[in-house]
């Protein structure tokens, strides 16, 4: 086995040396690079919901699961809770003010229902370089602090498959 591992690896650099450093993938015509960023493992799943105290009572008092308090988040024009779940979280949103993005889902969703979902990256400048060489459109050009202190940005949902993602710096 540790011959078919030399082998490949020298398959490889063979590779690299034929069409420039670096080398390009097999399956595509994208280039191989050294990822200079990892993405890590879900960190919550948003939920929007038109009655955050009755949302937060549910999983709080039916569910018994530890549930936060309700904070402000001015700079999202939303108010956040969030639900642990182990190693993940559900983040209750609603809105908070006139011009709140969650105000415009609820609109179109009355009962509410998933907004996002947010996945953990160690280099958010990086993930976001990165992304939009490979197509993805961003939502901001630059990663805003959210809810955890952290910075994130949003990816457009048309390039996600129909989902909004999230990105946090860990």
């Amino acid at each position: 086995m540790a011959f078919m591992s030399q082998l490949f690896l020298r398959q490889i650099r063979n590779l690299a040396r034929i069409t420039g450093s670096p080398c390009k993938a097999f399956h595509t015509n994208q280039k191989l690079t050294a990822a200079k960023w990892n993405i890590g493992k879900i960190n919550h799943v948003a939920m929007a919901t038109p009655d955050i105290d009755k949302a937060a009572s549910m999983f709080r008092d039916v569910l018994g699961a530890k549930v936060s308090e309700k904070h402000p988040q001015p700079d999202h024009g939303v108010y956040t809770v969030f639900v642990e779940l182990g190693e993940t979280k559900i983040e209750l949103l609603n809105p908070l003010g006139d011009k709140s993005p969650i105000q415009n889902f609820l609109d179109k969703n009355k009962s509410g229902g998933m907004h996002h979902i947010c996945i953990e990256v160690d280099n958010i400048n990086e993930a976001m370089k990165d992304l939009k060489s490979k197509g993805i459109r961003l939502l901001s050009e630059e990663s805003k602090i959210g809810a955890h202190g952290k910075p994130v940005v949003f990816l457009h949902p048309k390039d996600c498959n129909g989902v909004l993602v999230e990105l946090e710096q860990v």
